[in-house]
């Protein structure tokens, strides 16, 4: 039977204390989260249990326990103290999906650090914006990335700790850089945990919005008590299963789901650090004996691209327990999913801001392919009105609102109180996503109600790019936007003047292309480019996205009355 049992019946009987509970918390306790996902597993005698079963691309295989990843954990929260790091510093992980990520996410909390986890393929802009916003203490980082971080450390004052965890020695370190051999290191079986409480700052996950620079969302380690129980109830997770979570840790689904809710549950979970190819996703699978599988829409769309018989080459009978999250999952994919896995995609709903799952399907209820779900027992959701968020009638598209007060939901964005007070409206969080509720109570999404682009679950800022493509030589001016995409939901689509003197050409095209992917991110460069002689503004030279977007979709224009010029 699965964990939340009957989903009506939970609803009644439901609490946060459930968890605390389960987790010998009362309020006013300790709770530091690294100490949670460790130290109390061991001592609920699962210290030889395989806490981590880790797969590189050259198909190298590491596995830890539990005690292990403890001590690793203490020895790299031992070196954070010892460089002079304090609790509440900010300190960045800078890594691709290798161990050190995970261990060094719960040694930072150990120490009362605040963790800062960003996607490994951001390039030098990317990383300063939220470096610089957050005034980042520390760094950990490859050498393989090492290079970024050097080309900005002298615009961050604030950065005085860069630690290379692989450093082959080959070259010689700069000040300020230390190496750090996770395995070689003198192991710390005891450390002294940071006494965190529940309002303590835990992580510090950077969201990207329609203007300005990206936004902080500060969590707490209190979030806790969301990650655990949603895990158990919606991820179903249980103490003999062997869980996949496909997402990076530079994202919040891969810190919530893909290291604390699964630890605290002391599950055992399996990491493949190597690009998607089908091939290797159904090996890791079959070899591993994966019992659950969290993933996104753009990779199982990705999948069903490759084909059914390719997973009838795979033994794949492990399976139980599928679920996705990121973007919506299209009804296509769910019933694709029954078809060959024998498994529905479970589609789950939640946000940076709100830290742990708000809306779900879950296990023995009914899925409706294309539906969101319901609300978690917990949760208060509801639809508004676009435009007084008001609560409205069943079948009205309207904005989700969530009623704030759950464990996981972020306390403010870093430096801009405004910003996050802004997003709290008639007592009701506002999550940005338009959706409407069935009669039944099933949510069903309809699309983001800003400019945030939606590529392959992860969310581009619009303004970041708009930002970075006028640095380039040749951009006059430049209007971003997220164009539908059947595989990643949508993918980057610019619109660009030219300076004179410039000519539109393959050649600039491909070479403004790179510009981006280098200076932010694989997922910020821009798909397709379009030159155009002008872009629709308003009259105080607003650059209108909806009125592209529109253009681009063959969508009505709406009110065009502050444009700069008429169409």
């Amino acid at each position: 039977m699965a964990n939340i049992g009957s989903y009506e019946s939970k609803l009644n009987d439901f609490s946060w204390q459930i968890a605390e509970k389960e987790l010998d918390y009362k309020p006013g306790d300790i709770i530091n989260i690294g100490e949670y996902c460790t130290d109390r597993i061991c001592r609920m005698g699962k210290k030889d249990k395989l806490a981590l079963i880790w797969k590189e691309h050259s198909g190298d295989i590491k596995k830890y326990t539990f005690d292990q990843m403890r001590v690793h954990a203490n020895t790299i929260a031992h070196y954070l103290s010892g460089l002079g790091l304090q609790n509440g510093d900010r300190i960045c992980l800078f890594m691709d999906k290798i161990p050190e990520l995970y261990f060094g996410f719960l040694g930072i909390l150990k120490m009362g650090g605040v963790a800062q986890p960003l996607f490994s393929a951001f390039g030098p802009e990317s990383l300063i914006t939220r470096l610089e916003d957050a005034g980042t203490a520390a760094i950990i980082t490859q050498k393989k990335h090492l290079s970024k971080v050097r080309k900005i450390v002298n615009d961050l004052p604030s950065l005085k700790n860069i630690i290379v965890v692989d450093y082959d020695g080959k070259k010689p370190l700069k000040d300020g850089e230390t190496a750090f051999f996770m395995e070689k290191e003198e192991p710390i079986e005891n450390y002294d945990i940071f006494p965190a409480k529940a309002e303590t700052p835990s992580v510090l996950h950077y969201t990207s919005g329609t203007t300005g620079k990206p936004k902080g969302a500060q969590h707490v380690h209190y979030s806790l008590i969301s990650q655990y129980i949603s895990a158990k109830y919606v991820l179903d997770l249980n103490d003999d299963d062997i869980y996949w979570c496909t997402a990076d840790p530079g994202w919040v689904t891969g810190t919530s789901y893909g290291i604390i809710g699964a630890w605290a549950n002391g599950v055992t979970q399996c990491v493949l650090d190597a690009g998607f190819k089908a091939q290797s996703w159904y090996d890791f699978i079959e070899e591993h004996k994966v019992t659950v599988w969290y993933s996104a829409p753009t990779a199982i769309r990705a999948l069903m691209k490759e084909g059914d018989e390719i997973v009838k080459e795979h033994d794949l009978s492990s399976l139980r327990h599928l679920c996705s999250v990121g973007e919506p999952l299209n009804a296509e994919a769910v019933i694709w999913s029954e078809k060959v896995f024998g498994l529905p995609f479970h589609d789950t709903f939640w946000q940076t801001e709100t830290g742990s799952i708000v809306i779900s399907n879950y296990p023995g209820m009914k899925v409706k392919p294309g539906s969101m779900g319901k609300p978690f027992p917990g949760i208060t959701a509801t639809i508004v009105d676009l435009k007084t968020h008001e609560p409205i009638e069943t079948g009205v598209v309207g904005l989700i609102a969530i009623k704030p007060g759950w464990p996981a939901m972020f306390r403010t964005y870093w430096k801009n109180e405004k910003v996050y007070k802004s997003k709290f409206i008639n007592g009701w969080y506002i999550c940005g996503d338009r959706a409407s509720i069935d009669e039944d109570g099933y949510y069903w999404f309809v699309g983001r109600d800003d400019d945030v682009i939606n590529t392959g679950g992860h969310l581009v800022g619009p303004f970041e790019i708009e930002s970075a493509l006028l640095e380039h030589e040749a951009v006059a001016e430049s209007g971003v936007i997220g164009k539908p995409d059947p595989v990643n939901m949508e993918v980057v689509k610019a619109f660009i003047t030219l300076k004179a003197g410039f000519e539109p050409s393959d050649m600039i095209n491909l070479e403004i292309m790179n510009f981006i992917r280098k200076k932010l991110s694989p997922l910020a460069m821009p798909q397709e480019i379009e030159f155009v002689d002008s872009l629709p503004k308003t009259r105080s030279g607003k650059i209108m996205r909806r009125v592209l977007k529109a253009r681009e979709t063959g969508e009505d224009i709406g009110d065009i009355s502050t444009l700069e010029n008429d169409l």
